[in-house]
């Protein structure tokens, strides 16, 4: 009760201090580092999208920073430079918000859709710490803001189909808005089958069924102060998982806060926002529906989280200063039953995430410093505190078997800090960054017990003695614009110090039938991390143009080991048709073969491929309505291939024909 007291307080006290929300943002285009991919569904301006009615996953995997991981056709996992959720920070406007499955089942992108954001801010390495410590960089997904004019009542709907899967989808969007007051309720609905992978091969346990329904609204008090309130319910059923052994029968979340505005340009402080939250998810795995399995399981997984920020700008002459106080109290647990197939030996119960309580409180700086009008250093720093407690007995106990010392609580502080130099040309922009930052190890590489890793066949046992994982990075961005050409080059280079990874214990035996082995998380002295891209775009006129990226990754750790999810050479190259109420878009994009592969952690060699896609999009209007149509065809040959990211090598979609309509009332 104590530990409640003091958090509902700091809770309190939060409304009285500053952050800030970047407001230096850019348009994603092939050219650029930080991205902000504008999904723009509420106002269906940008009938240029592939798909009006893709996916959260669909438009992420767009970003050169960004690839998707896939177990399915469902709940795809981001990864930014080459690292994945554990050394991530993903947030929904800012708020923190984690998954409930010990098998990154459902990443925090599965939880919202197109219909509740506007837009999403990508944030590499250091750059993405004003919400949370990370290392690998931060994707926040984020809602519209309140509008307060005299528009009255907006209707917009949408319907898709695609062949492959017959995936249907469909959306409703109402939304008034006056003077003072605003409200906005939206749903969509998704529904697929098994999808075919090329030469019409079915891909069983690739079904899935999801709705997401959400209600925002907004008082303003004066001109200067407004309240807003933002509820998200998110339910997905009968998930197949088919790179898995097990699929997903509920995966469920409830995301509510209050927010209050303030702006004014005439005082010190131009802008103070200052959020409460609270999210719950529950997530159940099971195999009842897969036709023969060594034993039957159930695994539930539940995560609620509480947590609050407030973000302020100022600006004191050339400084632009952005702050965020921040902090969050999450409950983590996950448990397995088993069944044995023999109805007469009794079932096994045990804790895989022994309900884990983490307190964090942290607080971030930014200084934006103008030197001249074509030069500006950013800096920014933050600190933070972090605290894990074993709160079931039963699983301290279980984990003292493995460290008889540990006690039930552990106390991190965490640092970050990054300086970018940027110089801005009328024909040429130059960034040059340099950062380090820290991680405490996640709930799963601290505390899990025996959590079954398909993708190299081991059980894994977390280490509540992990230090820190720390980073030191360097990037570097340059672009040149001759005429009608663009060419851009971006890299980055992350030297990661007590780099967690499992690491296989000889002498304990597997708990899952069939499993290699058994790996402990551990953390080696030190591994490397780069990534370079270089970035083209060509204007032939003003309604034909041509744009084309290739990329290369590496990463090894001091064990002398390829580090595993390392993309391999990658490439893309677009031709764009656009007038102003038509264009078409013809794209190629592929892999290299991934000769870098680590057969230590899992992997194997997978194949180069390539992929042909025809997309087209009209804008039309019927007397006061406006009609968006988006049709086009992708994996156009049919090809059947999978990537380094498709887990257990799952192929992906063969040929599939699609189709949005999204209209305007």
């Amino acid at each position: 009760m104590k530990k409640f007291i003091i958090f509902s307080i700091s809770l309190f006290f939060s409304g009285f201090t500053f952050a800030q929300e970047d407001t230096t943002f850019t348009k994603k285009d092939t050219t650029k580092l930080e991205e902000v991919i504008v999904l723009g569904r509420r106002k269906l301006s940008n009938y240029r999208q592939e798909k009006t009615l893709s996916s959260i996953d669909e438009f992420l995997e767009k970003s050169n920073k960004i690839t998707m991981i896939k177990r399915g056709n469902y709940a795809w996992e981001p990864s930014i430079n080459n690292m994945t959720s554990d050394r991530l920070s993903v947030t929904i406007d800012g708020m923190q918000i984690f998954g409930a499955c010990t098998d990154k089942m459902d990443p925090i992108t599965s939880y919202v859709d197109v219909s509740n954001l506007e837009k999403v801010s990508i944030g590499s390495g250091q750059e993405g710490t004003e919400n949370g410590h990370c290392v690998g960089g931060n994707i926040d997904l984020q809602i519209p803001k309140s509008k307060y004019f005299e528009s009255g009542l907006k209707t917009s709907a949408d319907v898709g189909y695609e062949t492959n899967g017959n995936y249907k989808t469909g959306g409703l969007d109402v939304e008034y808005s006056g003077n003072k007051f605003y409200i906005n309720a939206d749903g969509i609905y998704r529904k697929s089958d098994n999808y075919d992978a090329g030469n019409s091969k079915e891909i069983l346990y690739s079904q899935f069924e999801k709705f997401n329904v959400s209600l925002q609204t907004g008082y303003k008090l004066s001109e200067n102060q407004s309240f807003d309130a933002h509820i998200i319910y998110d339910k997905a059923t009968d998930v197949g998982y088919p790179a898995l052994p097990m699929d997903v029968s509920l995966a469920e979340a409830l995301i509510t806060s209050v927010t209050h505005n303030y702006s004014n340009d005439s005082t010190f402080i131009k802008t103070l926002e200052t959020k409460l939250y609270f999210n719950t998810i529950t997530h159940i795995m099971d195999d009842s529906k897969r036709p023969d399995v060594p034993i039957r399981m159930d695994m539930p997984g539940w995560s609620d989280t509480y947590g609050f920020y407030s973000k302020a700008t100022a600006q004191v002459n050339k400084h632009q200063l952005a702050f965020n106080f921040n902090g969050f109290y999450n409950r983590a647990l996950a448990e397995m039953t088993m069944h044995p197939n023999d109805s007469d030996q009794p079932a096994m119960f045990m804790y895989t995430w022994p309900d884990i309580r983490t307190l964090y409180t942290g607080i971030y700086a930014k200084d934006s410093y103008a030197l001249n009008n074509k030069e500006t250093i950013v800096t920014s720093l933050r600190l933070g505190y972090h605290r894990n407690k074993i709160a079931k007995a039963v699983g301290l106990e279980s984990l003292q078997i493995f460290y008889p010392e540990i006690d039930a609580t552990k106390s991190r502080f965490l640092t970050s800090f990054s300086s970018n130099y940027n110089l801005k040309k009328e024909k040429s922009n130059y960034s040059f960054g340099v950062g380090y930052g820290e991680r405490a190890p996640s709930v799963s590489e601290g505390y899990g017990f025996f959590l079954y890793n398909s993708f190299d066949n081991y059980d894994n046992i977390g280490n509540p003695t992990l230090k820190n994982e720390k980073a030191i990075e360097a990037n570097f961005k340059a672009d040149y614009i001759f005429n009608n050409f663009t060419i851009g080059l971006e890299s980055s280079y992350f030297y990661l110090m007590d780099y967690i990874i499992g690491d296989i214990d000889t002498t304990l035996s597997p708990m899952t039938i069939g499993a290699n082995g058994v790996r402990v998380y551990n953390a080696l002295p030190n591994a490397s991390i780069f990534d370079v891209y270089v970035n083209t775009s060509y204007k032939f006129s003003n309604t034909i143009s041509a744009n084309a990226s290739v990329g290369y990754n590496y990463g090894k750790g001091s064990n002398n080991k390829n580090l595993p999810l390392i993309k391999p050479f990658s490439y893309l190259a677009e031709l764009n048709y656009n007038i102003k109420t038509f264009n078409a878009a013809l794209q190629l994009e592929g892999n290299g073969n991934q000769s870098n592969y680590s057969n230590f952690y899992g992997e194997d060699e997978t194949p180069s491929y390539s992929v042909l896609n025809l997309n087209l999009g009209h804008v039309f209007f019927l007397d006061t309505n406006k009609f968006i149509l988006k049709y086009g065809v992708e994996n156009i040959l049919d090809t059947t291939y999978s990537t380094y990211a498709d887990w257990n090598n799952i192929q992906r979609q063969g040929r599939n024909f699609y189709m949005n309509v999204s209209v305007v009332f």
